[in-house]
């Protein structure tokens, strides 16, 4: 691995990351795999071997240059607290030395809607590198996260390959979303790549299946989420440090509220049309929602707002609970 320093990025309001190339395969088991396939068919495995010799085996292995100011992640994510403190030990750790940052791989155990997958996009921002989302819930087959074999007709890299080998970084965050809700059979289990890609000594020489070449995944950053533990294997619960997430207190989620209005109104150009803060009795109302339907509120409420003209969203213009078949689920 070459040590040399490099800045990839700035992600938002943070410390620029340091970075080191970091190997993620080795080249001569590409090109070794490359000279013995026919001539004739697999031109996928082909243009993947291809691929990977054009773009090299270097990545980026960032971590932040410091222990970062976390104060605004936890003013904006109240209910993380104990993740938050995990994350921040294992910086802490990285801190003044060549090794790379290690998280122990964590499951976000809560209800829907409570901001496990936001959390998760705030913790890649916060270590410079990238987020793949692997959403379980629509995944019937193992082979989604470690690949199928090229002899099967439309096979292609799983997830792990594309999230290192195709992107840019040797760290990347990897959230395996609502992993209580994969469908497993008999004969495919989807979660099966988890109990190598969780434990950081086999992790180093993953396999997968198309590509069949030794892929350096160690260095990932395992985020799973979960509404219910009973239906995750106990041998990947061992793998993990687990959090429970619980709802916001309603202070608590009157912050968030306030927090997401400020940030959409600064990300959209429209936003400066409306008033700094919001009133005390649209957080009120917000407050007794999820966070995932708190910005789905605050954009009706925003778009109403602007079709009457007005540079002050009220607890008139958030969306009202519809029928059992359309409904929102908003305001009682």
């Amino acid at each position: 691995m070459d040590n040399r320093s490099l800045v990839p990025h700035q992600p938002s309001e943070f410390k620029l990351p340091i970075a080191h190339w970091r190997n993620v395969f080795r080249p001569h088991d590409v090109e070794r795999k490359l000279a013995k396939l026919p001539q004739k068919d697999h031109e996928n495995l082909r243009a993947t071997y291809e691929r990977m010799l054009e773009r090299g085996p270097e990545r980026f292995q960032v971590k932040p240059s410091g222990i970062p100011d976390m104060a605004a992640l936890y003013e904006a994510l109240p209910n993380f607290t104990e993740a938050l403190d995990d994350v921040k030990r294992h910086v802490a750790l990285s801190q003044d030395s060549r090794d790379g940052l290690e998280v122990t791989p964590m499951l976000l155990l809560g209800p829907p809607g409570i901001g496990k997958t936001h959390f998760a996009r705030h913790l890649a921002d916060l270590l410079g590198t990238g987020m793949s989302l692997v959403p379980m819930s629509s995944m019937t087959a193992g082979w989604l996260l470690s690949g199928a074999s090229s002899q099967w007709k439309g096979a292609k890299p799983g997830k792990v390959f594309e999230a290192i080998v195709d992107g840019q970084y040797a760290n990347p965050v990897i959230v395996v979303d609502e992993i209580d809700k994969a469908s497993a059979d008999a004969q495919y289990d989807p979660l099966g790549a988890l109990y190598g890609l969780l434990e950081h000594d086999t992790a180093g020489s993953f396999m997968d299946e198309f590509a069949e070449v030794a892929i350096d995944a160690s260095q990932v950053i395992w985020i799973m989420t979960a509404n219910d533990e009973r239906c995750i294997p106990e041998p990947i619960l061992n793998r993990m440090n687990v959090f429970e997430i619980e709802p916001p207190s309603f202070e608590a989620a009157r912050q968030i509220a306030r927090n997401l209005y400020r940030s959409i109104r600064g990300d959209h150009g429209w936003g400066g049309r409306f008033s700094p803060e919001p009133a005390d009795d649209l957080l009120d109302v917000l407050a007794e929602l999820a966070p995932r339907e708190m910005r789905r509120a605050l954009m009706t409420g925003f778009g109403n707002a602007r079709l009457d003209q007005r540079e002050a969203i009220s607890v008139e213009d958030l969306p009202k609970a519809g029928t059992a078949k359309g409904r929102i689920g908003f305001l009682q």
